[in-house]
Parts: C-alpha cells; structure tokens; sequence
C-alpha cells in the first residue's frame, strides 16, 4: 500500500531534519520517533483524501433536506437526486471499522471545512458525469468506481481551495500528493485488501527503520566511500540533500542484500531530481556507479532474491 519509494522519502526526510537539529536536542530515539511521525502522517492524509471524498458524497442528502426545507421549495428542490450518497465504495470505506478508529484517533472528522464540502458538492453536481450518473437507477460497478474517480481527480484534486485545505493541514501533503493518486486508485480497485489499522506493513516499516538507523550509524564509513568520488567538487558546496541520498543508496548496496543495486540507483537518481537541484540526478546517478563499480569490484556487494514476507 505504501510504496518503498514513499519509505525512501520519509527516511530522507527525517535523516534531514536531525541534521538540521542542535546535536545537544537529540536523544536516544528521536530518529525513529520523527520517522514514524512522518509515516502516520502518511497514513493520515490518505484516510483524510477518502473521508473528504465520502463528505462530498454524502453532502448530497444535506443538499436535499435544505432545499426541502426552504419555506417555499420548488418542485425541482423536493426531487434532489440523493444516489451519490449511497455509492457503493463510500459504503464500504465508511462500514470499515478500521477506518473510523483512524479517523477517530487521529481527530480527522475535525478537519473538514464544511463550506469547502458544500463548494466541492456544488461543483460536482453541476458536471456532466454526476447528471449521467444520477439518472441511471441501477448500480454497476464500474459507474460506482467511475464517480468516486472523478470526485477525486477533477473536483478535490484540481481545486486549488482543497488542495491550500490540505497543505494547511498537512505540513508534508506536498511531500505525498502524488502518491495518493496511486494509494486511492488501489483502494477503488480492491478495497477489501485494505488493513486500515496497518496500512504500512511490518516489512516495509522495518526496511524504513533499518535503513534510517543504518545510514545513522554507517554515517562515517559512506563519507569515506563518497568524498574520493567528488574530485573538484567541494564536499560543502554539495547539496545536503545530495549528500544524504547518497549515503541511503550506498547503505542499500552494502547492508541491504534483497534489494537490487539497480533499482536503488534507479530510485535515489528520481528522488534527486525531485527533491534537490536540476542537475541533482545526473550528479548523485553518477557517484553511486562510481562507487558501485569499486565495492563490486572488491566483492563487497552481496545480493539475494527477495524473500517475500
């Protein structure tokens, strides 16, 4: 469900602050109690993205008992097409107890800004799709998975007011948004494989873990690996998010054997490019080959198919 590149991202993150942190401040445990701040954080913007989208939905009953309740409501306020809030997913995500703990231990419902709801609900009764949808009387599913769809790609995801709600309410939201669009599609198309109450799983969160305390704790022994490779380039002067990408992927070439070297080059090249300078990716692609090529040569580099858990 959440993706090792996103383990990658958070441990980077965290790797960053505590740079950036008065060594006296930190104490046995601050790196991995920042790391799994960031990872509930994770967690919780993706229980928040489908509660806001059940909001709008269900949005479509409050519209009708406000129309039916003006002192003279016209014919067409009396018939308000109420089918979207019985959408079969949203039925399933708000019946899902898991959910609603997370939505409750993480005081989520609080968040909602119920004129941004009324906002995103207008907008998306006035769309083509909605009048399509609502004037079908049957259900399928693909309609249903359809609706959701577009409720979240074109009316949450396109509106700049939801997407200023969430930043406001998220400080990394800009960090995981792209994601999200690939955690939302996932749940649409197997819902029932989704453990809200364990939505990173214990081999991915040991990975972050491992990797976070490996870097820490190998620190000095990848500078030694990496600064021979800089030649004219000044050690100080390198982007300090350069820095620690680097140091991640040699600690997954020497101390994590079921991950290939290609895939973490791969993945530490995409994650300079955007997280560090334009010409980040070319310059971090180019010092862990380097470095590659000598532990491969030293027979350092040790691999093993992964073992699925």
């Amino acid at each position: 469900m959440i993706s090792r590149r996103n383990i990658r991202v958070k441990v980077m993150q965290t790797l960053y602050a505590m740079d950036t942190m008065e060594q006296g401040s930190l104490k046995p445990g601050t790196a991995t109690s920042l790391l799994n701040e960031k990872l509930d954080q994770t967690c919780q913007i993706f229980t928040y993205l489908l509660y806001s989208i059940a909001r709008v939905a269900q949005y479509a009953e409050t519209d009708a008992q406000a129309r039916a309740s003006k002192h003279l409501p016209s014919a067409a306020d009396l018939v308000v097409n109420t089918k979207i809030a019985g959408n079969d997913f949203i039925f399933q995500v708000l019946g899902d107890k898991g959910f609603q703990v997370n939505l409750d231990s993480w005081k989520l419902r609080h968040l909602e800004d119920p004129e941004l709801t009324r906002k995103l609900y207008n907008r998306l009764a006035e769309s083509e799709l909605y009048k399509t949808y609502i004037s079908e009387q049957s259900r399928n599913k693909a309609s249903e998975k359809q609706i959701i769809e577009y409720i979240y790609k074109d009316i949450l995801e396109k509106n700049d007011l939801f997407r200023q709600h969430m930043e406001d309410s998220f400080l990394h939201w800009g960090d995981d948004e792209d994601m999200m669009g690939i955690l939302v599609g996932n749940y649409l198309s197997k819902p029932q494989l989704f453990n809200f109450l364990q939505l990173i799983s214990r081999e991915k969160l040991e990975y972050a873990r491992e990797l976070l305390l490996t870097v820490i704790d190998k620190k000095d022994y990848c500078l030694e690996l990496i600064k021979p490779k800089l030649q004219n380039w000044d050690p100080e002067r390198i982007a300090a998010i350069d820095m620690l990408l680097m140091e991640m992927g040699v600690c997954e070439f020497l101390y994590f054997p079921t991950i290939p070297t290609k895939v973490t080059i791969n993945e530490y090249i995409d994650l300079a490019k955007g997280y560090s300078t334009p010409q980040s990716g070319q310059f971090v692609n180019g010092i862990l080959d380097n470095i590659l090529k000598d532990l491969v040569q030293a027979n350092q580099v040790q691999k093993t198919d992964r073992t699925r858990k």
